[in-house]
């Protein structure tokens, strides 16, 4: 599996690309993108490598995380995959497939679970594969993702944070959906928000 990381759109939005070199098939996941030329971008790196894509995954249904399902699904011809939670917030054009928590992804020898971890929304995912996480705006390096938004909530992230990544080994790498790339150790040891989650303070 190799790994692309496109920024993306005005809120610097991450961008993945995953590949799998044998078969050719590849992941979209997160195109935030709101210009052609960051598609054209994404879509020179797929020709490059020759690869086929199978799907585009949005972890939730914030603007920023879908702006460019529209152009890169006129390219690629993949499907749209979200969170059954978030399926309302896309409409244009609308989900292929809504996700459920545990479902699995595959495309050639990538395999990642799907797990539902709201706090930043209803709808939101992270995507789990072999040693790396892609963990949306649930985790980012040093921080984690707002819960002050409509369908955010205090307890539901922490719970997510808690029992959804911490519980990931030290090794496993985090590609967030804005910042940059860590791993969990790193973020056990060192993000604020997850040595103390007496939070009411910051509410």
């Amino acid at each position: 599996m190799f790994v692309k990381m496109f920024t993306v759109g005005m809120l610097g939005t991450n961008c993945f690309l995953v590949g799998d070199e044998k078969s050719g098939e590849a992941l979209i996941i997160d195109p935030g993108l709101d210009r052609e030329s960051e598609a054209r971008t994404i879509i020179r790196e797929i020709e490059k490598n020759g690869l086929r894509v199978k799907y585009i995954v949005n972890t939730h249904g914030h603007p920023d995380h879908i702006g460019g399902n529209m152009m890169l699904k006129e390219f690629t011809k993949a499907p749209i995959l979200i969170h059954e939670f978030a399926a309302s917030m896309i409409s244009n054009p609308p989900a292929d497939r809504k996700l459920h928590d545990g479902d699995l992804i595959e495309a050639g020898n990538i395999k990642l679970r799907v797990i539902h971890t709201p706090g930043h929304s209803k709808g939101s995912i992270i995507l789990l594969g072999a040693d790396a996480v892609f963990s949306g705006d649930t985790l980012f390096a040093g921080s984690i993702g707002r819960f002050d938004l409509p369908g955010g909530s205090l307890e539901e992230i922490q719970n997510s944070l808690k029992n959804k990544l911490l519980i990931l080994p030290d090794h496993f790498k985090v590609y967030p959906g804005h910042g940059p790339v860590s791993t969990i150790g790193e973020e056990r040891r060192n993000n604020p928000f997850l040595q103390n989650f007496d939070w009411a303070l910051y509410e």
